[in-house]
């Protein structure tokens, strides 16, 4: 009797995350695109911010140095879910108040577009820290020797920090990437139709809490497991010709 019920759950179970009606596997998926599309989305952005900031924190004047670090501690000090609805609302309404005050309509924002830009900002400040940590790790006399055989500024940046410091810096990026990954379920709150929002609407519909939630948890770790396997590609291809660092 217990054989049957078991093989009857797992039947059920099936039914359910078929990808066809009724069966909520696709829904799942999209759900599951487009939390990707928001992570690869906000990790880029998170990059770009992330390298200005470490420069200008590294390199620049006085004011943009407390200017970066303003942006990082701030961030970094307040509880993501809090800043993801400060930066939906309160960024989604000051863009259309500037629209408005140069004579302009106010715009629909998409969520995907909202989602990009405030887990990029967050993404940002953690990644400033993470790729300065990396350029204070480049030997000095590298830099001094490219500055030595007239490098520009640029160039030196371009073919001297960047791949030194690319080694130090991607152990700290897979990290972020995988934070991207996850923090695309805090959307959720501001009714974004991401990988936990279609898991919840799914599991609310059935009932059905722990399956769903379960294949939501199989969904995220798979993805954490194939970004952790190219990550470390990555680290050992940087670091090739480089000495073996041992515990």
């Amino acid at each position: 009797m217990s054989a049957v019920s078991g093989l009857v759950a797992a039947t059920a179970t099936l039914e359910l995350l078929q990808l066809e009606p009724p069966g909520w596997g696709a829904p799942l998926l999209r759900g599951l695109a487009s939390s990707m599309m928001i992570a690869f989305g906000a990790y880029g952005l998170g990059l770009l911010l992330g390298l200005c900031g470490a420069f200008g924190k590294l390199y620049g004047g006085p004011v943009l140095r407390d200017l970066m670090a303003v942006y990082t501690t701030v961030v970094r000090a307040v509880p993501e879910l809090v800043l993801i609805l400060i930066l939906f609302y309160a960024g989604t309404d000051a863009v259309n108040q500037i629209l408005l005050g140069l004579g302009y309509d106010r715009i629909q924002i998409s969520g995907v577009a909202a989602g990009i830009g405030v887990l990029g900002v967050v993404q940002g400040a953690y990644a400033t820290e993470v790729l300065r940590g990396a350029i204070q790790a480049v030997p000095a006399g590298q830099i001094e020797a490219a500055r030595a055989m007239g490098m520009a500024p640029a160039m030196i940046a371009r073919r001297v920090t960047l791949p030194l410091m690319l080694p130090n810096a991607l152990p700290g990026l897979g990290n972020l990437w995988l934070n991207a990954t996850k923090d695309t379920a805090l959307l959720a709150v501001v009714g974004f139709a991401e990988l936990t929002q279609t898991t919840r609407q799914a599991a609310g519909a059935t009932k059905a809490y722990f399956t769903f939630f379960m294949a939501a948890g199989v969904l995220y770790l798979t993805i954490s497991l194939i970004s952790g396997w190219i990550f470390a590609r990555m680290e050992r291809r940087a670091r090739r010709g480089m000495p073996e660092m041992r515990a």
